[in-house]
């Protein structure tokens, strides 16, 4: 049986994010572990509900169906897993509100169609790709239960941010968009330093997406 090699699974992952995860937020995330899980169930619960959406609203892209049936149920496999750990732990479920994250990259959207789809599922890669980043850098800090449940997450994380980038030049092409690649590349990039700003600096509220914890900055 070979065994995964974490650090050159993360290797494209940490190369395609515009920055890697501050010492100050994992500081935080040790000591808030409670919230963090509950965020993570919500997250896995956000993801799965955003592919679901996709399938109906562009039900006519046939390529989009298949991969993102195949996300939802990964991502309530997940959710399912984070409330038995959560249950397992003696750790209620309890409201939370959502950080600044998202909402900072829904922003980015363009207005008009297919442009609007190619930007949701560029930043949904961008989701993957942070969350994939965030379980690696928490790993070696938790607990060797969680450390080991966050390092399972790490190969299907790191494959949906590549699906995520493979559908978005897929509705591209398939639209006919004069220069598919480049468009895809130039939202990239843009998307890249928007959400490299919103992890790097200060935010008011901890949550798994959040940014530097403003008393640290």
């Amino acid at each position: 049986m070979s065994t995964i090699n974490y650090d050159e699974l993360m290797k494209p992952v940490i190369g395609f994010l515009g920055c890697e995860t501050p010492q100050a937020w994992l500081d935080e995330a040790l000591n808030n572990l409670e919230i963090l899980m509950q965020d993570h169930a919500n997250c896995e619960k956000k993801a799965a509900g955003t592919a679901m959406n996709l399938m109906f609203r562009y039900s006519f892209f046939t390529d989009l169906q298949v991969k993102l049936a195949q996300l939802v149920r990964e991502e309530m496999l997940h959710y399912e897993q984070v409330l038995e750990f959560m249950n397992k732990r003696g750790q209620e479920w309890k409201g939370l509100s959502a950080g600044r994250y998202a909402g900072g990259l829904r922003k980015e959207i363009r207005t008009y169609e297919p442009e609007a789809l190619i930007d949701v599922l560029v930043i949904g890669a961008f989701v993957e790709a942070r969350s994939c980043e965030r379980f690696y850098a928490l790993a070696p800090h938790v607990d060797e239960e969680l450390g080991r449940y966050y390092r399972y997450l790490l190969k299907s994380e790191s494959r949906h941010y590549e699906d995520y980038l493979a559908l978005a030049l897929d509705v591209a092409k398939t639209a006919k968009l004069k220069n598919p690649e480049e468009d895809i590349q130039g939202r990239i990039q843009h998307i890249r330093e928007v959400e490299k700003n919103l992890i790097l600096s200060p935010d008011d509220t901890f949550r798994f997406h959040s940014g530097v914890p403003a008393q640290a900055a």
